[in-house]
């Protein structure tokens, strides 16, 4: 029930709430949640057969039009929150405000052959979240995790067991 509470506050118009604590605890607790969800994802499907949204051509083709030059492998802050980056990621993102939730807040790996971790977590919203990770999966940045990370194949004998 509080779940529930909390996605539907979660809807509301920031300009409602000002700096509430709970509020960005609940933005920092969604946000993780759904960190781990897109990791155990890329580490479960290679990651080149990943479609994260019905519009994954269009962002990728308007990200790549919009970013030519981004290495998406590894990024810093700068490169995503400098005034200048500001202002570029802003028009690419009203591109996409037909879209539910693309401006909600996301952490995003900042080195993509690394796993999420305090010190490689990028906060951005959400469709630059889809933009670098969509071009992430298509240029095989994401191969090395799923190769590393991925669950174990089990084993006939396990999959034996499990049907018992």
């Amino acid at each position: 029930m509080e779940m529930l509470q909390g996605a539907s506050l979660l809807s509301r118009p920031a300009e409602e709430f000002g700096n509430d604590a709970l509020l960005e605890e609940m933005w920092a607790t969604r946000a993780l949640e759904h960190a781990e969800v897109h990791f155990n994802l890329i580490t479960s499907v290679p990651p080149s057969q990943l479609r994260l949204t019905p519009y994954d051509d269009q962002i990728y083709a308007t990200f790549r039009q919009d970013f030519p030059q981004l290495q998406v492998a590894k990024l810093d802050d700068n490169q995503l929150k400098s005034a200048t980056e500001k202002l570029k990621w802003r028009q690419f993102a009203e591109k996409f405000n037909k879209m539910e939730d693309y401006s909600y807040g996301s952490l995003m790996r900042a080195d993509a052959s690394k796993e999420f971790s305090a010190d490689n977590s990028i906060f951005v919203f959400r469709v630059q979240f889809l933009a670098i990770e969509i071009a992430r999966n298509r240029e095989g940045h994401n191969d090395a995790v799923y190769r590393q990370y991925r669950p174990a194949a089990k084993s006939p004998k396990e999959e034996e067991n499990k049907s018992t």
